[in-house]
């Protein structure tokens, strides 16, 4: 059985580490380069890194931050912000990145998707969908949670994959930041429409909230979350020691 991963989220601001709730009150956590390397050290099984102001700012992603990130740690790295052409793509796969997520880009331009899948596979090309509830179904947002696109997301995120998205991303506007649980009912519908990865983001507050999970939702693959990482609130071997002793696979 394939293993369920665990993957800190890096949301990147001004070169700093932050975190807020709902996509929003942002506050100072860390530098990325040190937590970065931390996390590698510490048992994660992936990275993701988010320049979420460059997509709102109109700017591409920070590289040099990005390089060295990518040089200390030893475990995939996805990285996304400001992914708005195939060259865009390309610059940060040379600083280092396993895997690319795009969001605003996408919605924009979803040729962009086929033309990157083409180029570079679709193992490296992860749709980010950032989705609110909105009138008894799901929206998508972009610019980092700010902009309603006024799109349905399941059909959405259906057709990013079909165009060649490898993996998803779903990032619940909800839950981000309430330490409530993941949002199961929205990454049900969207686990049962398609057929590649999925990862969860967005809710998680204690170890018992990734066991109900992987438990849950079977067909989920990973679970990410930010600051209950980066306060220690969940130290990542304690959360695998939980997920092994409940029978869910993972690596330890």
């Amino acid at each position: 059985m394939i293993t369920k991963r665990i993957i800190p989220c890096l949301d990147v601001k001004n070169g700093r580490v932050v975190k807020g709730m709902n996509f929003e009150g942002l506050s100072d956590v860390a530098s990325p380069v040190e937590l970065a390397q931390y996390y590698s050290s510490c048992g994660a099984d992936e990275l993701v890194f988010y320049d979420i102001t460059a997509s709102a700012e109109g700017r591409a992603l920070f590289t040099d931050i990005l390089t060295e990130t990518a040089r200390r740690v030893f475990i995939p790295l996805t990285v996304g912000g400001g992914i708005n052409t195939v060259e865009d793509f390309d610059r940060v796969l040379k600083c280092g990145a396993d895997k690319v997520s795009v969001n605003s880009g996408a919605i924009r331009n979803p040729d962009l998707i086929d033309q990157a899948a083409k180029r570079y596979g679709d193992q490296c090309v992860v749709i980010s969908a950032d989705v609110k509830r909105q009138d008894g179904g799901f929206r998508v947002y972009a610019k980092g949670g700010r902009e309603d696109t006024g799109m349905e997301a399941i059909s959405w995120i259906r057709a990013c994959v079909d165009r060649g998205a490898g993996e998803v991303v779903l990032n619940s506007i909800d839950t981000d930041g309430v330490k409530g649980g993941f949002d199961l009912e929205m990454l049900e519908a969207v686990s049962n429409a398609v057929s590649v990865p999925v990862i969860a983001s967005g809710g998680a507050g204690r170890i018992e909230d990734f066991l109900t999970l992987f438990q849950t939702l079977p067909k989920v693959d990973a679970g990410l979350a930010a600051s209950i990482f980066h306060f220690g609130e969940v130290k990542i071997a304690d959360l695998k020691a939980a997920m092994a002793a409940a029978g869910i696979p993972t690596r330890l």
